[in-house]
């Protein structure tokens, strides 16, 4: 079983030549909308990979709420534990390029409520807990706390980065980064190493956990206590990247959930990101675990 505490958006979504500069009207091309945030998206993908899986948080009263979790009831997710709270759903406001880059600016709603007895109702009991920094940050260190005393494995992904959690990585069983946030967190941590790779592995080794971090078309680099490696992504050509880190993380939960080793969890979960960056929206371009073998 997989329980993921995080946050529920609605994205709205603006397609343009380019992302506008400061100051700068641009005319795009489409607009459309999707259910989103990062807590939701991985939850999705974790199901998509075939795993049960449970989603803690909170959606407002609004027009939007029923929309942001309609992709997540239908794929069979637990939403016994979403709480309706305060008047607005989180909403993520998109903007895409050609080339598949993005922008997102997030207004958090009800994402912005959730708290330490949400995480207590989750009945955390084994399995593994998949947490991102969209929540607030008593919630966030209530979960690892739970998790430690529950024999339950974290997973934290640290996005977007927030320089006040630094605290909560050596934390985590297994830590997952792009190369921007983890650059953020290695100054925050006073990592040692000449280059992003020396600084991994000072960090498993200084610390005993597993870190992951995620370079787009260039693959991934994890370091363990024990070992390093670097695994490629499939070679696309990218149509829109929004949410496939986020499928990274729900397929590698689903990975180590199933049975896989880490690194055979790493090479199904890179699989499953380049295939979300071949289709628009965070939810909708997530995979399912056919199309990933």
């Amino acid at each position: 079983m997989i329980t993921i505490i995080g946050s529920i958006n609605f994205d709205l979504i603006a397609r343009s030549p380019k992302l506008p500069e400061p100051g700068e009207t641009l005319t795009g091309r489409e607009f459309s909308t999707a259910a989103g945030g990062k807590g939701a998206n991985q939850a999705l993908a974790a199901a998509r990979a075939g795993v049960p899986v449970r989603m803690v948080g909170a959606v407002g009263n609004d027009a939007f709420s029923a929309q942001a979790v309609a992709l997540l009831r239908a794929d069979g997710v637990d939403l016994s534990r979403v709480a309706t709270r305060g008047p607005a759903t989180g909403i993520a406001l998109i903007t895409v390029e050609d080339s598949g880059e993005n922008t997102i600016i997030v207004i958090p709603g009800a994402n912005g409520l959730i708290t330490e007895d949400d995480v207590n109702a989750a009945d955390l009991d084994g399995g593994y807990l998949l947490l991102q920094m969209e929540i607030p940050l008593p919630a966030l260190e209530k979960a690892i706390a739970v998790s430690e005393a529950s024999e339950t494995t974290c997973i934290l992904n640290i996005a977007p980065w927030r320089d006040d959690a630094a605290n909560l990585l050596p934390r985590a069983d297994i830590i997952i980064a792009n190369e921007t946030e983890f650059d953020l967190a290695s100054i925050q941590l006073e990592l040692s190493g000449a280059d992003r790779q020396e600084k991994m592995i000072d960090f498993a080794e200084h610390y005993g956990r597993t870190l992951i971090v995620t370079l787009g078309a260039q693959g991934v680099m994890v370091a363990t206590p024990e070992e390093h490696y670097r695994l490629p992504a499939l070679p696309i050509t990218p149509v829109d990247t929004v949410g496939a880190g986020d499928t990274f993380c729900g397929y590698l939960a689903a990975g180590l959930d199933s049975g896989l080793s880490l690194r055979e969890a790493c090479e199904r979960a890179a699989k499953a990101a380049s295939l979300a960056c071949l289709k628009t929206g965070a939810q909708p371009s997530i995979p399912y675990a056919a199309e990933i073998a």
